[in-house]
């Protein structure tokens, strides 16, 4: 089986090419390759299939070629991942499967419209997002108010006064199940300086990763709520880097890295 490694802002992924549409990617099979000491190790997995071959959105092939069939690192599946999205065009383009330019990408949270940068960095429409009001999340003992934010997947995006370098994300902290019943992103912000916003996420059937870029722009939408705005170009500090969002009265775009760092034979199989 052949494979490919990749990274946005150190938010790493496996990409495993399934040009006809016949891997079986089990759950299991994704939680072993994902294992960072007995497996190639990795954030998640992103299958690379013909979005015509995919009974899940199939109803995208006329808007988009290709599916990312995205799994967190447990296996469990997901709606979206915006670096992962990044990532996932990054390969289409290096593999021949799309030219550089602006072009549409299927998920399961919807056709994302990528655009290759000048600068190299690669952009993605990610949609308006739907803010559904607070929820409260629990770390330490403390509770945290935050924003319920809808980027296509799940987010409680927590702007707090302790410096986020000074969190301990060992373990998940904990959420209401009753507002979020598929699990949920939660970011844990600092909002310092004019339009910038240090960040740090524990994801979904994953733990604390290096970059969420989803999360990045929830990150933007509660920085720019706590400051009184709704539009605007934030950066978004990360462990891995930094993200670009900008929000205007229609959609969020999210601009970063994304590069594709090896390639190779996968001979992991699952039990």
């Amino acid at each position: 089986m052949r494979f490919l490694k990749g990274h946005g802002t150190e938010n790493d992924f496996v990409i495993l090419p399934d040009l006809d549409g016949e891997l079986d990617v089990t759950a299991v099979l994704v939680a072993r390759i994902c294992d960072r000491r007995a497996g190639i190790g990795a954030d998640g997995v992103l299958r690379v299939v013909p979005t015509k071959l995919s009974h899940e959105v199939s109803d995208q092939a006329g808007r988009a070629e290709w599916f990312m069939d995205y799994r967190n690192a447990d296996g469990s599946m997901a709606e979206m991942c915006g670096n992962g999205v990044r990532v996932f065009a990054r390969y289409l383009v290096e593999a021949g499967l799309a030219d550089p330019g602006e072009f549409g990408i299927a998920t399961r949270g919807g056709v994302r419209r990528i655009r290759f940068e000048p600068t190299g960095d690669v952009s993605v429409d990610m949609g308006k997002p739907t803010v559904y009001g607070e929820s409260v999340a629990t770390l330490g003992g403390h509770e945290v108010v935050g924003l319920h934010i809808d980027i296509g997947n799940p987010h409680l995006a927590c702007v707090i006064g302790e410096p986020v370098a000074q969190l301990d994300l060992t373990h998940q902290p904990g959420f209401d199940p009753g507002v979020f019943p598929s699990g949920v992103n939660i970011e844990f912000l600092n909002a310092v300086g004019e339009r910038r916003a240090l960040m740090r996420v524990f994801e979904r059937g994953v733990g604390e990763t290096r970059s969420c870029g989803t999360g990045a722009v929830a990150t933007a939408v509660a920085a720019a709520a706590l400051a009184g705005e709704t539009t605007g170009t934030w950066a978004v500090e990360v462990l891995g880097g930094t993200l670009t969002v900008t929000l205007d009265e229609h959609t969020s775009y999210l601009a970063g890295p994304a590069v594709i760092v090896a390639d190779g034979e996968l001979r992991l199989l699952a039990e």
